[in-house]
């Protein structure tokens, strides 16, 4: 689908080419694939080449590197070969691309070859903006493939949970949260391990078949154990609590990651009513997106309540009282009931 009009000045709002997201991939004469995530990236490429092998097995397939590129390349395997295979050129590093690949890419698309896809992946940054206008402005006949990187936890489920509804196997809610607990930091690892569980397990993946797989790889960092809290999970949130207590995590660090979220919400609940934007706020956009999620069944005298708790749990947990396993699971029930009971 065509992207979304943006205001003047941005790159995007000169786009009139055809922009889709990486599972979206289709046959083009040019195709630029753009966008941080370099696993989605090789995923659309990986997609692009078995659709036209499907449709014909005789498919040629060779890969440049732009910020290496040789004079004449580019025309060289673009041009008809003695039986007229069918051709997919993939192009990498064009982010650092040299000033031979910009020129003669430039006269290539204005004059695609037949039979010949031309894929180029643009990670990010200012080089090679001439070419990046010239196919967003339709010069090729091309599409944008969207690469977005997926920050939020809720983007990493989604996609995890697309790799097994793809495969037809459902999974449980709690089997997907551990899932992508388990791999939080990493794309690539997180999709490995859903083609490991769909290759080593049958029926329905369950949250005791993660834990055998992957259960050492879940993470008991702070900021996962709040994250759970704030979400309500009271359950989840203590068995991550403690697991990072019993592997040695410092329970001043613990408290902080509470009391960091807590204030971006209460943040983020204030500016509701005076219009604030995310840079008045000093936060990014998808931390003020994640916040807004976090507040979702808070009330303003809950999340007042829970702030007083987690500043009690600081000073408890640096000397004030004695026990500090104890004040850190107050935190967390108080968190999880959303600030409505101690």
């Amino acid at each position: 689908m065509a992207a979304p009009k943006k205001p003047a000045g941005s790159a995007r709002a000169a786009a009139s080419i055809p922009q889709v997201p990486w599972h979206q991939v289709r046959p083009a004469p040019v195709i630029l694939v753009t966008g941080p995530e370099d696993f989605l990236a090789e995923r659309a490429s990986r997609l692009l080449r078995d659709a036209l092998r499907e449709q014909d097995a005789s498919l040629e397939v060779h890969d440049l590197r732009a910020d290496a590129y040789q004079p004449g390349e580019l025309v060289t395997l673009a041009s008809p070969s003695l039986f007229g295979e069918p051709r997919l050129i993939r192009v990498d590093a064009a982010s650092t691309m040299s000033d031979a690949f910009l020129e003669e890419a430039l006269e290539y698309i204005a004059a695609p070859a037949d039979d010949t896809v031309v894929l180029i992946r643009h990670s990010g940054g200012v080089r090679g903006k001439k070419l990046l206008d010239a196919i967003r402005a339709g010069t090729g006949g091309g599409i944008e493939v969207l690469c977005t990187e997926l920050k939020r936890d809720s983007d990493r489920a989604d996609f995890a949970a697309a790799e097994f509804r793809t495969a037809g196997r459902p999974i449980a809610p709690a089997a997907l949260r551990a899932l992508v607990n388990a791999f939080a930091d990493d794309l690539a690892e997180l999709a490995g391990a859903c083609q490991q569980l769909l290759a080593d397990t049958e029926g329905e993946i369950t949250e005791q078949m993660v834990a055998k797989y992957y259960g050492g790889r879940v993470e008991t960092n702070a900021f996962a154990v709040a994250d759970a809290a704030i979400a309500g999970r009271h359950g989840e949130a203590l068995v991550l609590l403690r697991h990072a207590l019993a592997t040695g995590a410092d329970p001043v660090p613990m408290v902080a990651a509470f009391a960091m979220k807590l204030r971006t919400m209460a943040k983020v609940g204030g500016a509701r009513t005076n219009g604030m934007s995310a840079g008045q706020l000093g936060l990014a956009p998808w931390q003020v997106d994640r916040a807004r999620r976090d507040l979702v069944g808070w009330t303003e005298a809950g999340l007042g309540r829970a702030i007083l708790v987690a500043a009690e749990t600081d000073a408890a947990v640096k000397g004030a009282a004695r026990d500090a396993v104890y004040a850190l699971e107050t935190l967390v029930r108080v968190v999880a009931a959303r600030g409505l009971e101690r």
